[in-house]
């Protein structure tokens, strides 16, 4: 797919849109999960039921083409939908749940460094821009949270192994989602995906053990909101732009999440920002604007060549 330079801005708005959506319904994530008490992988199943729930009616009453794919890829939807999607929101929401989410988003975060490793192991050139907009965002990330701790006493080697791992499962998300964007729509991709994500997860938690705990109406509107602004909308976003950019490049840009995360957790729990986490959201930025700018010369420099 050929990508003018316009589109890459767009892409760019739409990644950062993403994140905008991610950071902000993280509160909302932390209040159900510390306040109401509900398992972490419950709301990720709940979250990706609701979101299949809402698209798969929209798809086919305006979009049925969509729903339709050839049978050679049902071994990638389905790699991607277990591997990519329910891993990635399992993993993450797990090291929520026992580190903490300042150091679960940290840890996550090391994806962007991940993706220019293999870029480089594939013998890729990867500019000195990029590196450098990859080192900002780690330590602006770093910054960031640092001074939001979680519960790491407790914690054993099983959840800091999980939690690395989810640095490594985004990456793998980010890097695959690209072979199926290249052959289908962002609707297509999310449909299949979060529907086999679902799937395995009411494996692990039966849908009739979530009715069976009876969670007040109150609750019940929590979900619907995670369900579609914490993940159907900025995946929807997410993946709009990862179709028009690098996947490096997208990487970086997404860790505007910490920042926004923790701007939102300031407004609505009240939570001050210490001076070297302004410096860390001043890093993650100038980290998205360095890979945004080498993005647009580059594809400057092609029209030129053309």
């Amino acid at each position: 797919m050929a990508v003018t330079s316009r589109d890459a801005m767009l892409g760019r708005w739409l990644v950062v849109a993403a994140t905008v959506f991610w950071g902000g319904t993280a509160t909302l994530a932390r209040f159900v999960f510390r306040d109401h008490q509900v398992p972490a992988l419950t709301v990720v199943e709940l979250r990706l039921s609701i979101a299949v729930l809402v698209l798969f009616p929209y798809l086919m009453i305006r979009r049925r083409s969509a729903l339709r794919i050839q049978r050679s890829d049902i071994g990638y939807f389905v790699a991607l939908g277990l591997f990519g999607v329910a891993a990635v929101q399992g993993s993450y929401y797990y090291s929520i749940s026992k580190l903490g989410v300042g150091v679960a988003i940290l840890i996550q975060y090391l994806a962007p460094a991940l993706i220019v490793l293999f870029e480089l192991l594939r013998g890729r050139r990867v500019s000195p821009a990029t590196a450098t907009a990859v080192l900002c965002a780690l330590a602006g990330t770093a910054l960031l949270v640092g001074g939001v701790t979680g519960d790491l006493a407790r914690a054993t080697l099983l959840d800091w192994g999980v939690s690395f791992a989810s640095a490594f499962i985004f990456a793998f998300y980010i890097l695959y989602s690209k072979r199926g964007l290249e052959r289908y729509s962002p609707e297509t991709v999310l449909f299949y995906t979060f529907a086999i994500a679902a799937l395995a997860w009411a494996i692990v938690t039966p849908p009739w053990t979530i009715v069976a705990a009876h969670y007040a109406a109150e609750l019940w509107w929590m979900f619907l909101t995670l369900g579609l602004f914490s993940t159907l909308v900025p995946f929807a976003l997410f993946y709009a732009g990862l179709r028009r950019l690098p996947a490096a490049e997208t990487s970086v840009l997404a860790t505007t999440e910490p920042l926004v995360a923790v701007l939102a957790a300031a407004i609505f729990l009240d939570e001050r920002l210490r001076p070297w986490q302004l410096l860390g959201a001043a890093l993650v930025l100038v980290g998205a604007v360095l890979a945004s700018r080498q993005t647009q010369h580059a594809d400057e420099a092609l029209v030129e060549r053309a």
